[in-house]
């Protein structure tokens, strides 16, 4: 444990910013698999709703630094992918 009271606030500091950026992660995850439900059930319209809930929070997240912007990119890039091969097969 830190002994400089400087120290002792950054722990707290750190520990508030973890819980923060556990809880936008996982809104993420959750965000990806309600998109991926909807998708399986072949339902486009709902589909392309939730891609694009999905990738508001992805950019949000990118923004506020707990995704690196590449990796917000990339997700983004592979919904987007995974919905017009869907539209594709239809």
């Amino acid at each position: 444990m830190a002994n400089i009271k400087s120290a002792k606030k950054r722990v707290k500091v750190i520990e508030k910013k973890t819980a923060q950026n556990r809880a936008v992660k996982d809104g993420l995850k959750a965000a990806l698999k309600e998109y991926d439900a909807v998708l399986a059930t072949g339902d486009l319209e709902a589909a392309a709703e939730k891609r694009t809930e999905a990738e508001k929070l992805l950019k949000k997240a990118a923004a506020r630094n707990v995704l690196s912007k590449q990796a917000a990119s990339r997700h983004v890039s592979q919904i987007t992918k995974r919905l017009n091969a869907a539209k594709a097969e239809k």
